[in-house]
């Protein structure tokens, strides 16, 4: 989700212009065990300086896990490794008292087996948020760059650009906020020809059952679409459920769908600190958990921080 304005330091990762001055002096590390071997993470720092703006700076790694090697006949070799990693720079600044605008510099290094690739990407963001912070809506441009070594020859390969849009509103007077991200926008056919044996096939004269054209309309439209409602019973706890409809329609098995597609998570503030966990249903093989913790390292040395 992009659209939530607080003093969580991992959201600046999906939309830099969610840095703000409540996030001075905080540190958040952030870790994601996958599926087989593959494990990423994030960790974060932050400080703001009056009258110039608000800073952070982090990385990003993932690491796929041990390979077996083998020649082209089948012999074993040995093993190798393949992981990468981005650095994220990040510089947000509030314009007035309701829009903040955010950069996320993002050198890259991948490394698989012997090759080797590096690039550079950029997020841009927008964000605007009433005076009472319910309503909050952003727009993000995220890697923006290209590619400066390529792992073999001349092959460059495209960054995975992407628009997205998100509004979010909380209700004043009960403690729920509902929020709705766009994603993909500069593509806006996310469908695809599913193969002849997955159609559904009309029993007598074997042809595919086309689908009306509203329903083919509204699967369009709805791929764009990821939902998500927050309660938010106390001011040290949260939880969090969402749904992004095209995952589920790309990876769920039809005769068995499940919770594919589905996430929810909760956060519980103990002292200084901020925990989190998320865990994000992908295939009826299995789903990703995160574990994240953020810490006020102000709160915890008593240090006293007094943000415009």
């Amino acid at each position: 989700m992009v659209p939530i304005y607080d003093d969580d330091l991992s959201l600046p990762y999906f939309n830099p212009s969610l840095l703000n001055p409540q996030m001075e002096n905080h540190l958040v590390l952030n870790y994601v065990n996958y599926f087989a071997d593959i494990n990423y993470g994030y960790a974060s720092y932050s400080n703001y300086y009056p009258g110039i703006g608000t800073f952070a700076a982090g990385i990003h790694y993932i690491n796929y896990g041990d390979f077996t090697a083998a020649n082209e006949t089948g012999i074993i070799t040995g093993s190798f490794t393949a992981s990468e990693y981005a650095l994220n720079l990040m510089y947000s600044r509030e314009i007035d008292s309701s829009f903040t605008v955010g950069i996320n510099l993002k050198p890259i290094y991948s490394s698989l087996e012997n090759y080797q690739s590096y690039g550079m990407a950029t997020d841009l963001g927008l964000t605007y948020h009433s005076s009472d912070h319910l309503f909050v809506a952003s727009v993000v441009l995220r890697n923006l760059g290209m590619q400066f070594k390529t792992y073999y020859n001349s092959q460059q390969e495209p960054l995975p650009f992407e628009i997205e849009i998100g509004v979010s509103q909380r209700l004043q007077f009960a403690p729920f906020r509902f929020m709705l991200t766009l994603q993909q926008m500069q593509k806006p056919d996310l469908t695809y020809t599913k193969p002849l044996n997955q159609q559904q096939l009309d029993p007598v004269t074997g042809e595919p059952v086309p689908s009306s054209e509203l329903a083919v309309l509204s699967d369009k439209v709805l791929r764009h679409m990821i939902f998500g409602v927050e309660f938010l019973p106390l001011k040290c706890f949260y939880f969090r459920a969402g749904l992004n409809y095209e995952r589920r329609k790309e990876l769920m098995v039809d005769t068995k769908p499940g919770m594919v597609g589905f996430s929810w998570g909760f956060g519980l503030k103990i002292s200084k600190f901020q925990l989190s966990y998320g865990r994000a249903t992908y295939h009826l093989a299995g789903a990703s958990n995160l574990f994240s913790i953020d810490v006020n390292l102000s709160e915890l040395i008593g240090k006293k921080v007094n943000p415009e």
